[in-house]
């Protein structure tokens, strides 16, 4: 007898002893092949959620009737285990995850600088000639032609400028998904790389609630404002991005932690520009300067006066702006504001 005859057999035998235990197959999943895992969340007989995974029999059974609705599925963990972070880092055998702000989405490999092998033991001189050869025709075919080219330039171009603005991950990865939508559609022919690559991160930032203001990002760009403005709605017109106006109260917890301000100031700023929203008094006005007016007559009110000068600083704007805008909330709104 071989040994495929010996397994069917067992199998047999096992599903005889679960008929006599009064524990039968579900018929649809009799029918399945052996080893389909399926996303079975409710018992076909009672009805119940109560699902169990019996791993030792590699079987999902109703905890309530007792039915089996998937036999041999296979566990696609791994076949270690960690009883912590450290361990199971050490263990795991993946790379990173593959990313949009690298050129080649970071499924490539890499010749480390450091003349080491994978024990850290230093390179002979025999082999050190060799080893720079390799690095180097590995960086020449690492960017191959001239859109890998394109891409390499300007996703280090946007890495460097959310570095500079301190943006967050998903920021990132979201304006290196722009620019390449914009690289597929030929939207970069006869503009600057640097342009377009500051109107996708000023898009992104739009896109994930993050605002930044134009002359933000002109200065860690080396384009000027006018041309970003310009690029951005160029690109946002020929990708069809959908994107709302920025909101003042976007821009409040970020100048209020510019300034030091506790969390009871911020939230009557945010009260204010919710009764000035409902008003209609932040229409047709720039953001900025509506949200710098609120937290300066906000700072007043809390009892943490700060001037009008340093919440311009923070906001980017001018006095003038924060004088117009707080007078005209304040006469609108019904604040009476003692200097």
């Amino acid at each position: 007898m071989t040994e495929i005859e010996k397994l069917r057999q067992l199998k047999q035998q096992r599903e005889k002893m679960k008929e006599r235990q009064g524990i039968a197959l579900a018929p649809k999943e009799k029918e399945k092949p052996a080893g389909e895992n399926t996303a079975v969340t409710v018992c076909p007989e009672c009805g119940s959620k109560q699902l169990v995974h019996d791993y030792e029999r590699a079987e999902l059974v109703c905890q309530n009737c007792g039915l089996v609705l998937d036999d041999d599925f296979i566990d696609r963990g791994p076949e270690w285990r960690a009883f912590d972070h450290d361990q199971r880092m050490k263990r795991s055998r993946v790379g990173a995850p593959m990313t949009f702000t690298i050129h080649d989405k970071g499924l490539s490999t890499m010749i480390d600088w450091r003349n080491r092998d994978s024990y850290g033991r230093a390179i002979s001189s025999k082999n050190r000639a060799q080893l720079y050869r390799l690095r180097k025709w590995q960086r020449r075919i690492r960017v191959s032609n001239a859109t890998e080219r394109n891409l390499a330039f300007a996703l280090s171009e946007l890495d460097r400028m959310a570095s500079a603005l301190g943006l967050p991950r998903n920021v990132r990865e979201t304006a290196a998904v722009v620019y390449r939508d914009a690289v597929d559609k030929n939207l970069i022919r006869g503009r600057s790389i640097e342009g377009v690559a500051a109107a996708a991160l000023y898009a992104a930032c739009r896109q994930c609630n993050v605002p930044r203001t134009l002359d933000e990002i002109a200065e860690v760009s080396r384009v000027t404002r006018k041309e970003i403005g310009r690029t951005y709605r160029f690109i946002s017109r020929e990708l069809g991005l959908k994107l709302l106006p920025t909101s003042p109260g976007d821009y409040v917890p970020r100048f209020c932690s510019g300034l030091g301000l506790k969390g009871e100031v911020q939230s009557r700023a945010m009260e204010i520009l919710k009764q000035a929203g409902e008003r209609e008094l932040t229409s047709g006005r720039g953001p900025t300067g509506v949200a710098a007016a609120a937290i300066y007559i906000s700072s007043i009110l809390s009892g943490e006066r700060r001037t009008q000068r340093e919440v311009a600083d923070v906001a980017g704007v001018t006095e003038v702006t924060i004088r117009n805008r707080y007078k005209e909330l304040a006469e609108q709104l019904d604040i009476e504001i003692i200097l």
